[in-house]
């Protein structure tokens, strides 16, 4: 082909996506979608392969092909210009039931040549809890309205009985309805923007663009792939829910121009909501592989085609109906994430050419919190607290982690402002802010996560409840690389203000009573009691007793590590003002690695 027109359909690809994402985003009316960008708008071929992934959640890519050929294969000799279909079954292709796809055909004088998929967790979706994310579910059919593929519009309009059928079983159904509307407005303006392509340039050059941008980034991911240095490397993950814990085990293995991810060996399926089905563990490795390694490569299935992976039945990354998986995003695949982030980064740190490329474990534990009830203008609101997307960096071979740096899953990820939240919900902030000594300790330290306490504002007789999902409070899941230290874990309080003070308590004269820690459940918040959660930073890199004294005492300054941190773990000692002792320093650290040796050193 043409290089030229290869090129222009190639960025014209491109465009259309971030066309459709920015009406995705106008159109909804929700916080998670238009500021914390829990979103994914990508295109696929006429046979439901992946053409170009976009940015949004990562995990997405690879289920929302197979949503496009399992709709192909329940509509066959039914799918018609204009139709759009839904589809939310996690044993089909989602990954909870609260992430809907909506896929749609794309036509051109008359023949399938192409779809255009897109998801947003909605605003809620009937399940046992509100939200979506249903801790107290004890299996699928809890938690709330789901589907393995349903025409929603037909030919253009509408299907009223069906679109009426669903939100009749969802809280707050005009919100759920904006939230799908929104998904119909981004796939016609994926349709119309990819007919207006093909009209220019005619569907069998505009197809063969498409052949070669997939042969194009397979050819380079291979050759990447057989430039790092064969092997297999380890990583493992812990999620602890009401005392009990499970494991997600990885091997990965790099032969030649071939990964293998193998999840032999991770704990069979809970009966909580942690787990994920062989989907979503598909989508879960690809969401850091994608800009790890093919971060200059159009992600799309010549970048699948290398991998293969192994995910034993009814363990904890490949489940079996019906087990319950509405926490799975922030639970299993998560954990999927992390893992493949870890080995990754093993890889290519024991690369010579790609070593300035590792980077340890960010953002590792996502915690869901909806909040639910009757808001301070007297209506019904539900959402969550989108801090998590803020996350924090993981520490590369280089340099520290960026504060508060998003994720590897999604590179759009954000939180919404602090007003968002207060204006839709009786509470208000005490703080949000950088949380001290969270990012994991290394010659580069770990980015920092954060802290938030929000309490009752102007709220209703009975206050507010909120869902809270959370795991990693006993085990921290921000793995260190190359000798660094993993990110502190996440902290979940509910400070009880009426009674007396707790050593729990959070380091805030505004949270002085009785802190409760919580982590899975329904919970209220009202009268003088305090919501405050902390969420992890990322892992280091490398030996915190080889990190530059001088950067240490710059973290103490700027509050992002404590005084006894930088002498406990990093073994500098800083004077007054905040100088470092140089010959206190050397004694500190000669001391510390005469213990890790068991003997004097030399």
């Amino acid at each position: 082909m043409d290089p030229m027109t290869f090129s222009i359909i190639r960025h014209r690809l491109f465009r259309i996506i971030d066309e459709a994402v920015i009406t995705l985003k106008h159109v909804s009316g929700s916080a998670i979608t238009n500021e914390g960008h829990d979103l994914m708008v990508s295109l696929y071929r006429a046979d439901g392969s992946l053409l170009m992934g976009g940015v949004g959640f990562l995990h997405h890519l690879t289920s929302a092909a197979e949503a496009c050929k399992a709709i192909i294969r329940r509509f066959e000799g039914r799918i018609r210009e204009g139709d759009v279909f839904l589809l939310n079954d996690p044993y089909t292709a989602a990954l909870h039931t609260s992430d809907i796809y909506l896929v749609a055909p794309i036509h051109y004088d008359g023949k399938l040549v192409a779809w255009s998929a897109c998801f947003v967790h909605v605003y809620d979706i009937g399940a046992m809890n509100p939200g979506g994310f249903s801790p107290q579910s004890p299996d699928i059919f809890t938690e709330g309205f789901s589907s393995p593929g349903i025409k929603i519009v037909d030919q253009g309009e509408m299907v009223d009985d069906v679109l009426d059928t669903m939100l009749n079983m969802v809280r707050s159904p005009e919100m759920v309805t904006l939230d799908l509307r929104s998904m119909i407005a981004c796939n016609n303006v994926a349709r119309e923007r990819m007919q207006a392509l093909i009209e220019k340039y005619g569907p069998e050059t505009v197809d063969a663009a498409g052949s070669e941008l997939i042969r194009q980034s397979e050819d380079l991911f291979r050759a990447r792939l057989r430039e790092l240095p064969d092997g297999s490397w380890q990583s493992r993950q812990y999620l602890d829910v009401n005392g009990e814990t499970a494991v997600v085990r990885l091997t990965m293995t790099k032969s030649d121009d071939r990964l293998v991810f193998d999840f032999t060996g991770s704990s069979p399926q809970s009966r909580y909501a942690i787990n994920c089905t062989k989907w979503a563990s598909l989508g879960g490795l690809f969401a850091p592989l994608f800009p790890l390694l093919c971060y200059d490569i159009t992600w799309n299935e010549g970048v699948i085609e290398p991998v293969e992976m192994i995910a034993p039945d009814g363990s904890i990354v490949n489940c079996t109906r019906p087990a319950p998986v509405s926490v799975a995003t922030v639970a299993a695949i998560q954990s999927v994430n992390n893992a493949a982030c870890a080995t990754i980064g093993k890889m290519l740190a024991a690369s010579e050419k790609y070593r300035g490329q590792a980077t340890a474990v960010w953002h590792a534990n996502h915690f869901a919190i909806f909040k639910f009830g009757r808001n301070q203008k007297g209506g019904e609101s539900i959402g969550i607290l989108t801090e998590t997307f803020a996350g924090a960096g993981g520490a590369r071979s280089f340099a520290d982690g960026v504060e508060i740096g998003g994720e590897i899953p999604n590179p759009i990820s954000r939180m919404a402002n602090v007003e968002t939240v207060e204006a839709n919900f009786p509470v208000r902030y005490l703080f949000r802010k950088r949380m001290t000594d969270s990012g994991g300790p290394g010659e580069w330290r770990g980015g920092t996560g954060g802290e938030l306490a929000i309490v009752p504002h102007k709220a209703p007789d009975g206050g507010i409840h909120y869902v809270i999902s959370g795991k990693g409070a006993r085990h921290p899941m921000s793995d260190g690389l190359a000798g660094g230290y993993p990110g502190a874990p996440n902290r979940y309080l509910w400070v009880k203000h009426d009674e007396a003070p707790g050593e729990d308590g959070a380091q805030d004269e505004r949270l002085n009573g009785r802190a409760e820690p919580v982590s899975w459940g329904v919970f209220p918040l009202m009268g003088k009691d305090a919501l405050y959660v902390r969420w992890n930073g990322g892992g280091g890199y490398g030996d915190p007793l080889a990190r530059d004294p001088d950067r240490v005492a710059g973290d103490v300054r700027e509050g992002l590590v404590s005084r006894s941190a930088a002498e406990e773990i990093y073994g500098v000692a800083l004077g007054e003002g905040g100088a470092v002792d140089q010959a206190e320093t050397e004694r500190l650290r000669r001391g510390r690695m005469a213990a890790r040796l068991g003997r004097e050193l030399v």
